[in-house]
């Protein structure tokens, strides 16, 4: 099958490669790109990794939006079967109508079963349910050779964790199970509150824990002193079909009118003066210690409202930076890393902190028990390089990580230090794909290779 080269690009618009691209349509095709071209292939869902985890600098790269179709669902279980290209955005408009939402979800519904399962996606409920790996029953593996391979906990086990926060190394998901959730109404009851800084905050997550299954807050990154990691706190949970006031439809999925960024911003846009006042405005907005009632949109994917909004951050991009501490070492992680974000001048506005809960048995999975921060940074070039390296540095000291699938510095001996599981990931690989067939830029900077 020919491919198509184009330059291409995750969500953050850097790096930018030049790809071969290839648009299977059916699974004879797929199979036959995998076992007869000759180059180094990576699968790509809609593009919403943030940096080089879907990129393939001049080699291969399989996209996988023509694989769309659901295939068989169960409303007893709520287990849906799929194919690994369906949409989180096709999931949600089809199912939450019939009483059913995601197991987990990430900020953006703009991504695809298989990416959510290579990625293993999290949500604002990881310190309840855990990650995505958690909602798999089983999928199909398009290996190395052509082949598919059922994995699940109990058939092919090495392969299904090796798979789930794998970044696409192990082969193509070309189908999936996932369990969905029931849930009584489309709405959520949100409670509002703010905190003063970075120990209030910490403080409140652990005084409201388990009061909610959805727990997130955005945090002002341009406060210092003892305002440094002030935040608004936003928990919430399905609202009760009595929490309506009688709405006829309890159910009815209520999207938000689509608003358009046509262009590139010039990257002075933002500035010291824009960032500072978007900050105060947003610290301001919310109320304090109320409850609100919000739409599945509001609450899970307030960004997805604007197409393109990436293009906010200038022709060169923006780093999305994501670190998991360890709770005994969070809070002082938080605040080198706050500190060292507003000494290089980087005007981070839209960030959001999180506890997670327990590691999950994906032997590549970015979650770990702890406090979690994702960051956009605007790239400018070597100022911003230099500061991501020294980001990941300070995540190694205390005990973090960084997330693969939004890393775009991170050096093989800091990701080897970072995640434990490499050898193992690596020595697995070697059996299914020993030519290296499945590799992408990340896994060439990191050195997660087996050639």
């Amino acid at each position: 099958m020919r491919s198509i080269t184009k330059t291409i690009s995750g969500w953050g618009l850097y790096p930018q490669e030049s790809c071969h691209l290839f648009r299977p349509e059916r699974e004879r095709e797929l199979k036959e790109i995998v076992a007869q071209e000759p180059k180094f292939l990576v699968p790509r869902g809609l593009g919403r990794a943030y940096a080089d985890a879907a990129l393939n600098a001049d080699q291969g790269v399989v996209l996988q939006d023509r694989f769309s179709h659901f295939l068989a669902f169960d409303p007893k279980t709520g287990i849906l079967e799929c194919e690994g290209g369906v949409s989180f955005e096709d999931i949600l408009e089809t199912f939450v109508p019939r009483g059913f939402f995601l197991g987990v979800s990430p900020g953006t519904k703009f991504v695809t079963v298989g990416g959510a399962i290579a990625a293993d996606i999290h949500g604002k409920n990881h310190d309840r349910d855990g990650s995505m790996g958690n909602f798999v029953e089983h999928f199909h593996l398009m290996t190395a050779d052509g082949g598919q391979t059922k994995c699940s906990r109990t058939e092919n086990a090495d392969l299904f964790w090796a798979t789930i926060g794998g970044m696409g190394l192990t082969g193509i998901i070309t189908r999936a199970a996932i369990r969905l959730k029931p849930i009584p109404s489309s709405r959520l009851n949100v409670y509002f509150e703010k905190t003063k800084g970075l120990d209030e905050t910490l403080e409140r997550f652990t005084a409201m824990e388990g009061r909610y299954p959805f727990t997130v807050c955005w945090m002002d990154m341009l406060a210092t002193g003892s305002r440094l990691g002030r935040s608004v706190l936003m928990q919430g949970d399905f609202a009760a079909v009595s929490d309506l006031h009688g709405d006829p439809a309890p159910l009815a999925l209520r999207l938000p009118k689509k608003i358009n960024l046509p262009f590139t911003l010039p990257e002075a846009t933002l500035n010291a003066l824009s960032v500072k006042l978007f900050n105060t405005f947003i610290y301001t907005k919310y109320p304090h210690q109320k409850t609100k009632l919000l739409t599945i949109d509001q609450y899970f994917y307030p960004l997805d409202v604007m197409n393109h909004w990436n293009r906010g951050y200038g022709k060169r991009g923006f780093i999305q930076y994501q670190a998991v501490w360890p709770f005994a070492s969070s809070k002082e992680a938080l605040k080198k890393t706050v500190q060292e974000i507003q000494k290089a001048g980087a005007n981070a506005c839209l960030n959001v902190l999180k506890p997670m809960g327990p590691q999950g048995e994906g032997w590549l999975s970015f979650p770990l028990a702890g406090h979690t921060l994702a960051i956009d940074i605007p790239f400018r070039g070597d100022k911003t390089t230099r500061l991501v390296k020294r980001l990941n540095d300070l995540a190694l000291d205390y005990g973090g990580r960084v997330y693969l699938a939004k890393d775009a510095f991170l050096s093989p001996e800091g990701f080897r230090r970072m995640y434990p599981n490499w050898e193992k990931f690596l020595k697995l690989k070697a059996k299914i794909d020993p030519k290296g067939k499945f590799s992408s830029s990340l896994s060439r900077r990191i050195n997660l290779e087996n050639r």
